[in-house]
């Protein structure tokens, strides 16, 4: 074969880049040999995801440059920000706000576009598409800010000291480094990735609707959490046949007392969802009719068209602890101006952790890049001020809301208890420390 016949593919996760010509020796993987014949439970050697992450890789992908100074960005100053997700993308919008010709350049492993993660898991229901998702292109929103939009590029390291961010595309300087690179769905090792969709950024939305597409499936979702919930309630609103599978006996139980479960379940099951709780995972195997079969370690099994991991989030901790970034659970901030432990190194949404605890909401976003903006710029500002957002259930069958964060220990009491809304509100040590809604009422303002 030519060199030009030898294909090439990227890992999603890391960046890493799997050349048919060179193979993976150290993984017993031979000089030659090609991708689709790499065993299926190879993986990456650097980050650890399996082989169903990977993605072929175009080296002429395009890159779209709009700049109102070309040579500063050849020379590399100016703020870079990695990830275009919502918080990326805040952050350039602020910046720009408070600096017109400031070089911005954006390093994304996606196209860039813009949209809301949140609608994701309501949008099978609603008849969404990948285009009625998304509100404005990458290429539009570099054009409009300005930006440097880096596209289908990996981060594979991180020099602070030398101000200078290693990718696919080659080496960047920069002035003032912003990570916003989101968190990553946690996958236990029973729930293998290839058989197992993780609804987390619209990639992997748009190919599970295309298999949804065709008429009614039978899904199984395991996690009861927030998103598992929220997933189950719009796929069964869509016509599909849904089983939430949790290890609590009751969904969201982690965060709701027993009472407030109750009543979300039985909205769930409303909605024709078959919740299944106090059962683990066993396995997840390919039937011979292409179907797959959950089953569970207590022996129940589950025949599924379609399996979607829901089993919470995780910060990929590769980059920042290379670079030796303070990381607890997340890369760690300060809770005013989000500085990382390293000089005009900056970090928010999803991947911080502000005193141990990690920030995975959308509310405190646009706040967290205003500061961020203003620290990068110099410009006195009184600092970000972290308060507990207000977490909103979108489960149209029984919404969901909750102010304030429950505490072990805290006792609930009701506090209203009718048809359209039950509510509670939770006190320790003589302090209130949750407010909580549950039903069709939920976070309506009453007289």
């Amino acid at each position: 074969m030519t060199q030009a016949q030898w294909k090439q593919f990227i890992c999603r996760a890391c960046g890493l880049i799997y050349d048919e010509q060179a193979g993976d020796p150290d993984s017993g993987i031979a000089p030659g040999t090609k991708f689709e014949d790499i065993p299926d439970d190879w993986v990456c050697p650097l980050c650890g995801v399996v082989k169903a992450d990977f993605e072929p890789y175009d080296h002429a992908v395009p890159v779209t440059t709009v700049s109102s100074s070309s040579k500063a960005f050849a020379r590399g100053l100016g703020a870079v920000i990695v990830g275009a997700g919502h918080a990326g993308w805040a952050v350039a919008e602020a910046l720009r706000a408070l600096a017109p010709t400031l070089p911005i350049t954006i390093v994304t492993s996606c196209n860039g576009d813009r949209y809301l993660k949140p609608e994701l898991s309501i949008a099978m229901s609603r008849g969404y598409t990948r285009e009625t998702i998304v509100r404005e292109s990458g290429r539009d929103s570099a054009e409009r800010l300005s930006v440097r939009l880096l596209a289908d590029t990996y981060v594979v390291g991180l020099t602070p000291s030398l101000h200078q961010l290693r990718t696919t595309r080659g080496t960047l300087r920069y002035t003032s480094l912003v990570l916003a690179m989101g968190a990553q769905p946690a996958l236990l090792p029973v729930l293998p990735a290839q058989l197992c969709w993780r609804i987390n950024e619209l990639s992997a939305w748009s190919g599970l609707h295309q298999k949804l597409s065709t008429g009614p499936k039978r899904i199984v979702i395991v996690g009861a959490g927030m998103v598992g919930c929220e997933l189950a309630d719009d796929f069964a609103r869509a016509g599909h046949r849904v089983v939430l599978l949790d290890l609590q006996p009751q969904p969201l139980a982690a965060l709701m007392p027993v009472q407030a479960s109750e009543r979300l379940r039985a909205g769930l099951e409303h909605a024709g969802v078959s919740f299944v709780g106090a059962v683990q995972v066993a396995s997840v195997t390919v039937a011979k009719d292409g179907s797959k079969l959950v089953t569970t370690q207590c022996g129940r099994a589950f025949e599924a068209d379609e399996v979607v991991a829901a089993t919470g989030l995780v910060t990929d901790a590769r980059i920042p602890t290379g670079a030796g970034l303070a990381f607890e659970r997340g890369i760690a901030v300060d809770s005013k101006t989000l500085q990382t432990s390293a000089p005009e190194v900056y970090a928010l949404g999803d991947c911080v952790s502000i005193e141990g605890a990690p920030c995975r909401f959308i509310e405190p976003i646009s706040k967290q890049a205003n500061a961020i903006a203003h620290a990068i710029l110099n410009i006195e500002y009184s600092g970000y001020a972290h308060t507990q957002p207000v977490i909103r259930l979108k489960t149209k069958s029984m919404p969901v809301v909750l102010h304030g964060l429950p505490v072990s220990g805290g006792i609930w009491e009701t506090a209203e208890d009718t048809a359209d809304l039950l509510r509670m509100q939770q006190s320790h040590l003589g302090q209130i420390q949750a407010t909580l809604e549950v039903g069709k009422l939920a976070g309506r303002r009453r007289g």
